[in-house]
């Protein structure tokens, strides 16, 4: 009873502030109630004050399901997703928040529930985000805006490409045609003997110091990338193929297949086989995009074979997934070095 009670008062309460956002001068459909076949597929949307968010709704054998990628992290399955009877989508995503235990306390773990509430208008998704404050008092709520994106193509043909001239991203001597993508913050990227080196360090007991992640001041569309990469032990970094779909780089020498891993597609693609190398040694990477596959060949053997990618990772700049964009890597997660950076555009 308490439990009915409680979901009661949430469900009570989102509807409320659901209601009040639209009073506010949010869009409303004055066409027929939504359906579950109008939310069925893929979506790419903006978020008001910045990122990028995804959602991937499917329905088999009378089950609905989900995948929402909300601005960074991983694109993860939902713990809820329901059509209500006035055509709204709720989504409800949650996660542990752990409270320190004070004296001889044991930790305290809340199960927080995100929601995410979404209209449809033909091709088009709106909505909000709600998530609550860690301390309790009320919830903060973010609008989205996107589209309904097409199915994906089927995989081109390796063999038909063409190739234009190879453009060659770092000259090896400073930084020129790169940029940050925040001015605002510390720039850990320098030219050190031919090689581009993110000395991204941290120092225990100082105030974290907040790194930016390096774009190329270029945008491209399709094309083949090569590189070359050393990751220390421990450390983290990313490729990002127009500016919207990671490239892990990491340190997971040893590990099984993951999507987390080095090479992977971040959430998205899980490497066929692990060929990662130790921490400190120089790694090859030669990563093909084209339209919305990915093929990539770490040290040689390809872990990525022409595979579709369904919609953006997390921290991608734009939710346009045909759009021209820049190449950028990871600043903030530790010391990595790249060298020998070339990318052939794919005519």
């Amino acid at each position: 009873m308490r439990s009915t009670f409680f979901s009661l008062i949430i469900a009570a309460a989102l509807v409320s502030l659901f209601s009040c956002q639209q009073a506010a001068g949010d869009k409303s459909s004055s066409g027929p109630v939504a359906g579950i076949n109008d939310f069925l597929g893929h979506w790419s949307f903006d978020i008001d004050g910045g990122g990028v968010g995804w959602l991937g709704v499917t329905q088999e054998d009378n089950y609905l399901d989900a995948g929402l990628l909300w601005r960074g992290g991983s694109v993860s399955p939902v713990a809820n997703v329901f059509l209500s009877g006035d055509g709204v989508l709720y989504v409800s995503r949650t996660a542990a928040r752990r409270r320190a235990p004070q004296g001889d306390d044991e930790p305290r773990i809340h199960t927080v529930t995100n929601w995410l509430e979404a209209r449809t208008d033909g091709e088009k998704i709106y909505g909000y985000f709600i998530q609550p404050r860690s301390d309790g008092m009320g919830a903060d709520s973010a609008r989205f805006e996107g589209v309904k994106l097409p199915d994906v193509s089927p995989a081109p043909d390796p063999g038909n490409l063409k190739f234009g001239e190879p453009v060659e991203l770092f000259n090896g001597r400073d930084l020129t045609g790169w940029k940050l993508i925040n001015e605002n913050q510390v720039n850990g990227f320098k030219a050190v003997d031919g090689v581009l080196l993110n000395d991204a360090q941290q120092t225990p007991g100082q105030p974290r110091i907040r790194y930016g992640n390096l774009r190329t001041e270029a945008e491209f569309e399709n094309f083949n990338l090569t590189l070359d990469v050393n990751v220390p032990e421990g450390s983290n970094s990313g490729v990002y193929l127009r500016g919207m779909y990671e490239i892990q780089i990491l340190d997971s020498y040893g590990r099984e297949p993951n999507s987390h891993n080095m090479g992977a597609v971040y959430s998205r693609i899980t490497p066929l086989v692990a060929a990662e190398k130790p921490a400190g040694e120089w790694q090859t990477m030669d990563i093909t995009l084209i339209d919305r596959h990915v093929t990539v060949i770490l040290n040689g053997t390809t872990i990525i074979d022409n595979e579709p990618v369904y919609g953006p990772t997390g921290g991608a700049l734009q939710s346009e997934v045909f759009a021209p964009g820049p190449i950028f890597l990871q600043g903030d997660h530790g010391p990595v070095s790249f060298r020998n950076m070339v990318l052939t555009p794919i005519l």
